[in-house]
């Protein structure tokens, strides 16, 4: 399946990143990706940027060698009442909106904990996605949190970046299996996110790209086929 944009991208103001905006660009538009949201930490995590990198994207042009550019942020969740870490008119200055849970920000807690710092989070109108909802040490109430991000509309992403044998995240290959599955009884969409660190796995989505396979999953569910798909369910 061909994807086309990736909206879950670092540059090195995130602080443990590696690439900058326009290698991150410009490697997008040597895979063919048609779109790209630079999506750097928000301010709670170690090493992030200040406030008021998220208030200058006006300065990066909208399109750079072909390849769409949105702003971006990845919220932290600080709480399990989903409190963040930006103010809401801070993050009304981007367009794409992730919140994740952090082990810097946030410490891993029981089921019903975890659950209600995304169920909290997803009702906040401004989140448009959670971030690699499949972290085994967050174990969450799978039904729960699909059923709110279809009523809030939010999305759940498949997180390439968690498949790595590597990552922190491993291991939660069947809670991630179990969300697509659990999608795909709603006719509900996700997004697939490379979490590029570094600009070479920007439109990576091979690893989950094989749980999507695995689930059965249909690729008209899948927001990184369709530029316009992606901006009309988000509403960006």
């Amino acid at each position: 399946m061909k994807y086309i944009l990736d909206v879950h991208c670092h540059t090195v103001s995130s602080g443990h990143a590696y690439s900058t905006l326009t290698e991150n660009i410009n490697y997008a538009a040597s895979v063919g990706m048609k779109l790209i949201a630079t999506t750097d930490h928000a301010p709670a995590m170690r090493g992030a940027p200040s406030n008021l990198h998220f208030f200058n994207f006006a300065a990066v042009p909208p399109v750079i060698n072909g390849v769409e550019h949105l702003s971006g942020v990845e919220l932290n969740i600080l709480d399990y009442d989903g409190r963040l870490d930006l103010k809401s008119g801070e993050i009304k200055r981007v367009k794409v909106v992730i919140a994740s849970l952090h082990p810097i920000c946030i410490e891993p807690a029981d089921i019903v904990s975890n659950t209600s710092a995304l169920v909290c989070a997803m009702e906040n109108p401004l989140v448009k996605i959670i971030g690699h909802p499949g972290d085994p040490r967050y174990p969450i109430d799978i039904k729960k949190v699909v059923d709110t991000a279809v009523r809030t509309n939010t999305v759940l992403e498949v997180n390439n970046a968690s498949l790595d044998p590597n990552s922190t995240r491993k291991g939660g290959e069947s809670i991630i299996i179990d969300i697509i599955k659990e999608c795909k009884k709603r006719s509900y969409p996700i997004i697939l996110g490379s979490d590029a660190h570094y600009h070479t796995a920007i439109g990576d989505f091979s690893r989950a790209e094989k749980l999507l396979k695995e689930a059965d999953f249909p690729d008209e569910l899948v927001l990184n086929t369709s530029v316009e798909f992606f901006k009309s369910t988000l509403d960006i």
